[in-house]
């Protein structure tokens, strides 16, 4: 098992960041890292807890924003990066369901039926 992201707070203002990861020497798993993560988002892998998550995630990105260099350019480059990503995810989930009636995709915080299970 790898550590992704750690997020601890130890006192009011002491929070720390850990990972096991060494993006410095393979910057590629970052690609990889989106794509395993929209996954994860988008089945049962997800766990049940996407409101408290997703939460976390808006947060984190929101500070990172609000402490950034060049906020705006920031912005223009996630919109860019998430467009072209949700345009390759949105095909490979049409070829998916082309293939195999069988795959549904439910969103963050939606649960199949109990006979779907």
């Amino acid at each position: 098992m790898k550590k992704i992201l750690e997020i601890l707070q130890y006192g009011e203002n002491d929070i720390r960041f850990n990972t096991d990861l060494a993006l410095k020497k393979n910057p590629n798993l970052v690609p990889e890292l989106v794509s395993k993560f929209a996954f994860a988002m988008t089945t049962s892998l997800w766990g049940g807890n996407e409101i408290d998550v997703l939460a976390i995630i808006r947060a984190l990105a929101i500070a990172d924003l609000g402490v950034s260099v060049n906020r705006k350019e920031m912005v223009r480059f996630l919109d860019e990066e998430s467009a072209c990503f949700s345009k390759i995810f949105n095909e490979a989930m049409a070829e998916m369901q082309k293939r195999e009636p069988k795959t549904l995709v439910f969103a963050p915080g939606i649960s199949p039926t109990k006979m779907r299970s």
